[in-house]
């Protein structure tokens, strides 16, 4: 491991620190979010469809509700991207007209990781290939719970290789590493090794995002930047539906990172349900639109 590694690991907060940031964070956190502040949530959701039962069809469906969402709602802006399995990116890349909106695609072997590192490699390449803009990708959870952090670390390097100039997000799959240290630390391999952005979860756990792995990885993100000047992307993925968990996930991030990095480059929140929860308070009405 890198001596930029080995310096910042040592800076994991304890579990005590951490639950006395978060009563912090908590207080800063406004009981009735105005609707500016949903609409910028809104504007970072990576809007995901990733199910067994997805198909061609459905997935043209949930492209043309993104490309029609500025006739339907006057002054709404639109989601960050469209996040889906690799096989459909050349469906979105054909049907995609709204111009601000990103393609993400899971590959790598998402959820579970568990393939070649070859394969791992071509199926990025493949999607990049068909027009994806940002790659998310799970790392080898199984090899970090067994210590093997070296492997982990070069399995990113090489797909950070080659994913060239295209975002890449680390899931960490913060829900299966069992403690504090371990998140903060799986943070630090991904950053260290050229995450874009570093993710909580693939949401296809039982235990995905929270508000303790996020304020870790967040603290990471700034130990990070403030040794190297380089700013990382948080994204929380996974269980988030309630528009008032999603508002304190942006003050977890507003408290430990600032104001730069309240926006779609650096925040984003992986979701489905979401979006309509959102367009629903910002509306006053029950919204089923996506």
């Amino acid at each position: 491991m890198t001596k930029l590694y080995q310096k910042l690991i040592k800076l994991c907060p304890s579990e005590t620190e951490i639950r006395k940031e978060l009563k912090k964070v908590t207080a800063t956190v406004p009981e009735f979010p105005d609707k500016h502040l949903l609409m910028k949530i809104l504007r970072s959701i990576d809007l995901t469809s990733l199910n067994t039962t997805d198909n061609k069809s459905h997935i043209i469906h949930l492209t043309g509700k993104v490309n029609s969402i500025s006739g339907r709602f006057s002054n709404i802006p639109n989601v960050a991207a469209i996040c889906v399995y690799p096989n459909f990116v050349p469906v979105v890349k054909e049907k995609l007209t709204a111009k601000s909106v990103k393609i993400a695609a899971v590959a790598g072997a998402f959820p579970s990781s568990q393939t070649f590192r070859a394969i791992k490699l071509a199926e990025c390449k493949m999607a990049i290939e068909a027009g994806a803009d940002e790659i998310d990708i799970v790392i080898s959870v199984g090899a970090f719970l067994g210590n093997d952090f070296a492997a982990v670390a070069d399995e990113i390097r090489e797909i950070r290789e080659a994913a060239g100039e295209k975002h890449l997000k680390i899931i960490i799959e913060s829900g299966l590493l069992g403690d504090y240290e371990n998140i903060f630390k799986a943070s630090m391999i991904a950053m260290d090794a050229g995450a874009d952005f570093i993710k909580t979860s693939t949401g296809k756990t039982s235990i995905s995002a929270t508000p303790e792995a996020a304020f870790v990885m967040c603290r990471a993100i700034s130990d990070f930047f403030n040794e190297t000047g380089i700013k990382v992307g948080f994204k929380a993925a996974g269980g988030i539906v309630n528009p008032a968990d999603a508002v304190y996930y942006y003050y977890v991030v507003k408290y430990c990172l600032g104001e730069e990095w309240l926006n779609n480059r650096l925040f984003r929140i992986g979701a489905s349900r979401l979006a309509n929860n959102i367009l629903a308070e910002i509306s006053g009405s029950n919204n089923d639109y996506f």
